[in-house]
């Protein structure tokens, strides 16, 4: 299934893709779509509806993230070597692990907005794990059965005040509009290779990224492992899992985003994103 979020902000509803790419809405069976009904059960539920008696939606206003009510929004950092190599860092001996703020998030085409006193506004592609289970101290085998899907996340951030700023990497990377996902989950059962993803993202055009999952150095089953052992995760949060090379910072000399900028990005089967950078009122 592909499930997502569309309406005006704040008032979104639930629906999901059927095989034709019609929006059809699940308003009659599920409030929304998150934690309560990304459990292996809450999924299976929506699996036996007949999606031919959905109403189809053809006229909306725009898709929200795809994920609602989102508890925790989990990033890794420099999870991929080659980008590693290019932010000048070492490849660290265990995941990098930071948060991004829940009101970070936002619909894939929403726009971008540049903060007051940003001055290195970055993008970054990546591949981002939904939970389904409640998941502590879970075993590889546990982690992978405990996936209810996966997302196209860009994980925007702000050098500036990632790096330069001191303390840590919160600052330049829970801005509002920092997290747009969607435009829809896929869940896990029609993701054949999740290891194996072409990733990509453009600025006006001009390709910037050009990789894939299969070069992540933690995979994502190793990481909810990981993270498990920390803080238990619950279904609707979220895990995004770093971005391979090709970042605004990594170029020579570094390309930063400024108002006007589009940006555009996706992952074989998850769909596309294309958002334009504007300035913070």
């Amino acid at each position: 299934m592909k499930l997502l979020r569309y309406g005006a902000k704040g008032q979104e509803r639930p629906g999901l893709l059927d095989s034709n790419g019609a929006v059809r809405d699940l308003s009659a069976y599920v409030g929304d779509i998150d934690g309560t009904v990304l459990t292996r059960e809450g999924r299976d539920r929506l699996r036996s509806i007949d999606v031919a008696t959905l109403p189809e939606i053809t006229d909306f206003e725009r898709y929200g993230a795809c994920v609602g009510s989102v508890g925790k929004f989990i990033c890794i950092g420099l999870n991929y070597s080659d980008h590693a190599a290019e932010s000048d860092m070492e490849v660290p001996p265990e995941p990098v692990v930071f948060m991004k703020a829940t009101s970070a998030i936002s619909g894939p085409n929403d726009p971008i907005i540049k903060p007051r006193g940003s001055t290195k506004l970055d993008w970054e592609v990546e591949l981002a794990v939904v939970i389904g289970a409640h998941l502590a101290y879970a075993d590889e085998a546990e982690a992978a059965a405990g996936i209810a899907g996966y997302c196209l996340c860009n994980d925007v951030s702000e050098r500036a005040f990632q790096l330069e700023r001191h303390g840590q990497w919160t600052k330049g990377k829970g801005c509002d509009s920092f997290g747009p996902l969607g435009p829809w989950l896929v869940t896990a059962d029609e993701v054949s290779d999740a290891d194996n993803l072409a990733m990509w993202l453009n600025v006006n055009g001009k390709r910037f990224q050009d990789g894939n999952s299969r070069t992540m150095i933690y995979k994502p089953t190793f990481l909810i492992s990981y993270l498990s052992r920390f803080m238990s995760l619950q279904p609707g949060d979220i895990i995004s899992t770093g971005t391979p090379a090709g970042v605004g910072l990594g170029q020579q000399p570094p390309v930063y985003l400024e108002v006007g900028d589009v940006v555009e990005l996706g992952i074989d089967g998850l769909g596309t994103q294309r958002q334009v950078v504007v300035a913070a009122a």
